[in-house]
């Protein structure tokens, strides 16, 4: 097993637009030939756009496109755009007098930061299309990254920078992996050391505190957190497919959720994975899904790891480089 390029996945491109002032920006994945898709929706306040024709029992069995935006509900008219560029290469579903690109998306709220009168329109999407390329894609605040924050439970004022993130994997011919917005209400973990890396800050922003520990002592309060969340992913394979079994991979790729995040599928997230299987190798639906979590989870530290600052809010390399500080005796030990 190696690691390897997203975009080294058969068939796959991958391009963003981001507004960088307005704070906020989309990402597109691209399968020209057509990829067979399917969805799967955890999270209780999601914004998705061509979900239902992902269905198994529904009638197209391949898909074009799929746009990760920021934005919230604005935002999908980005996939407007990536169905002009796709349309104008006779790329889609053939209905005689024209071919209809199959674009599906997600979006997630950015609208908090940066100026929330600019969203990701039909133009930033057609220019996230012309930026599409196969070279290894930019992470951190790019894309449907742009705008993404952590660790909101308690305002933006001790909420973090979150970001875009990739990461893919190839066992002999067989190649996985993942791309993501981390836009998440909780807390993002290091599954594989266990720590926190980027979250819900402390009262005196010198390091990270505990969103569930936060939601567990209001219990019985009512809160209205839906304005701030949602992460959104896509996992990409080149392996043969049905629409049932696109289905059950994007659903056990929650699982890669589950482990970075803390809380995870909350109601107030919007957490929605796609998948797209190029359908070039076979393999088992079990293996698949062990990888495709896997890369996800990956997929999120990464986003987490090549986050900026922006906006006034801190990354997790801020918190690290203050650790670093501490250590050295350069700085007293945080309160």
């Amino acid at each position: 097993m190696r690691h390897i390029a997203f975009t080294d996945i058969d068939d796959i491109q991958v391009g963003h637009a981001h507004d960088l002032e307005a704070g906020t920006g989309c990402t597109v994945v691209i399968c020209e030939k057509g990829a067979t898709a399917g969805i799967d929706v955890r999270g209780g306040a999601p914004g998705t756009r061509e979900s239902d024709l992902l269905d198994p029992v529904n009638l197209v069995e391949q898909i074009h496109a799929v746009v990760l935006s920021g934005g919230s509900a604005f935002g999908l008219d980005s996939a407007s755009g990536v169905m002009q560029y796709l349309e104008e290469r006779h790329i889609g579903f053939d209905v005689q007098v024209t071919r209809v690109p199959i674009v599906c998306g997600a979006v997630l709220f950015d609208l908090a930061i940066g100026d929330h009168r600019t969203r990701p329109d039909k133009a930033m999407g057609y220019q996230a299309c012309v930026n599409a390329t196969n070279r290894p894609c930019a992470e951190g605040c790019v894309g449907a990254g742009t705008g993404a924050t952590v660790g909101k439970i308690l305002g933006m004022g001790r909420a973090m920078k979150g970001g875009l993130g990739c990461h893919a994997l190839q066992v002999g011919a067989l190649k996985v992996g993942a791309l993501v917005a981390v836009n998440c209400l909780g807390d993002v973990i290091d599954p594989e050391t266990g720590g926190r890396l980027a979250g819900l800050l402390t009262e005196d922003l010198s390091g990270l505190a505990d969103t569930e520990a936060v939601l567990i002592a209001s219990h019985a309060e009512k809160k209205n957190l839906f304005a701030g969340n949602t992460t959104i992913g896509i996992v990409a394979t080149n392996a043969v497919l049905t629409k049932s079994q696109a289905t059950k991979l994007a659903s056990m790729a929650h699982n890669g959720y589950a482990r970075t995040m803390r809380p995870a599928h909350s109601m107030f997230d919007g957490d929605t994975i796609f998948t797209l299987a190029t359908g070039h190798v076979e393999a088992d639906v079990s293996v698949l899904g062990l990888l495709a979590a896997r890369t996800m989870e990956r997929a999120v530290v990464s986003a987490i790891r090549n986050a900026t600052p922006l906006f006034g809010l801190k990354c997790s390399t801020d918190l690290s480089a203050q650790s670093n500080l501490v250590r050295s005796g350069k700085i007293g030990e945080c309160p």
